[in-house]
């Protein structure tokens, strides 16, 4: 946290040029759990087998993005805030997070199921660990036949019944299990019990924070006969423990329109798909916005004679002194829209 409030003349551009809309080098993420789609569907050779997770835009410290286009190219994305500031990521987004870059964009290909995870809130990921908590949410690209994933509770448990669940394998059975599909979209608040199941291929947004309890791990082994260290009891004051009527987010789709499918504290998110040009006036926004390309491909005009190609799999970010953006469709394309209010 941070209560910056100013930037420096200095640091208005970087040497002596415009911002412009940036694109990143992905951070491709090994684990056992990985398959190999991030690799086709980023259009990466040649194909690595085992990549869970590309970090399209990060700023959690020893995952930095670095810039992939432009004359800036090669510098990372905390050097750039550190030097451009609010008019990068806006003035009261500076004011609030300083120089954390607040969201962190990643696509998940899961090949097995992921653990049953909660993540704490900024309380008591302040309390805890000296960090922002972290809430997400997941828009669902691909799924093989079969996918799904656990998000909430879909009958009452309490904080004392908790731990016995995990101990005797009845956990998963007090969770909302949804089968999914391509479009499906869920809002997950710290706190929500939640895990992503094989098949499922997601775009992530969610606050900059790397803290996850692992509650429920299948009492999988790895390679050498070891379990996985679980987290049940620093999960437990974490969790919320409340069931909801669903845990889905419902939207109707509406071609060439923006459709707003998540409004939260953290972030607001739409859902751009388009087969013909749309105009985006951020003129009254004051933060930056990120587009995370999820088909098509499509070029990027900004009202400062800057022109980019965004392509599946990729991602970028425009600056908040940006105020009018041109996106033209090179075919039908899909887009998240993201930004910080």
């Amino acid at each position: 946290m941070s209560d910056n409030n100013n930037n420096t003349t200095e640091n208005s551009s970087i040497n002596n040029g415009t911002l412009y809309p940036f694109k990143f080098e992905p951070i491709l993420k090994p684990v056992i759990w990985g398959g190999s789609d991030i690799c086709r569907f980023k259009k990466i050779e040649p194909i690595q087998k085992g990549i869970g997770e590309s970090w399209e835009i990060s700023g959690v410290r020893g995952n930095i993005s670095r810039i992939s286009n432009g004359y800036l190219a090669g510098t990372s994305l905390d050097e750039l805030l550190d030097r451009c500031g609010e008019e990068l990521v806006g003035k009261k987004v500076y004011q609030k997070f300083g120089n954390t870059f607040p969201l962190l964009i990643k696509f998940i290909d899961a090949r097995d199921d992921l653990s049953i995870q909660v993540h704490p809130d900024d309380a008591l990921g302040k309390k805890r660990h000296n960090s922002f908590g972290k809430t997400e949410m997941w828009y669902v690209i691909n799924a093989a036949p079969g996918a799904y994933l656990y998000s909430g509770f879909k009958e009452s448990i309490t904080p004392e019944e908790y731990p016995e669940t995990v101990k005797n394998n009845t956990f998963t059975d007090k969770l909302m299990k949804y089968d999914v599909k391509a479009g499906d979209v869920f809002y997950l608040p710290a706190g929500r019990v939640h895990a992503i199941g094989a098949g499922c291929f997601i775009a992530e947004i969610q606050q900059t924070s790397d803290i996850t309890y692992r509650i429920y791990d299948y009492n999988r082994k790895d390679a050498a006969g070891n379990s996985r260290e679980l987290h049940t009891e620093l999960a437990k004051d974490a969790i919320d423990f409340k069931v909801y009527d669903s845990y889905k987010t419902e939207y109707e789709k509406n071609i060439n329109h923006p459709v707003k499918l998540i409004t939260s504290p953290y972030f607001t998110t739409h859902l751009l798909e388009m087969d013909s040009q749309m105009e985006r006036n951020y003129t009254a926004l004051d933060s930056f916005v990120i587009y995370i390309c999820m088909a098509g491909q499509c070029t990027v005009k900004d009202d400062k004679g800057n022109s980019e190609t965004l392509r599946q799999g990729e991602s970028m970010l425009i600056p908040a002194d940006t105020q009018l953006v041109t996106i033209i469709p090179d075919e039908a394309s899909k887009l998240l829209e993201t930004y910080v209010r």
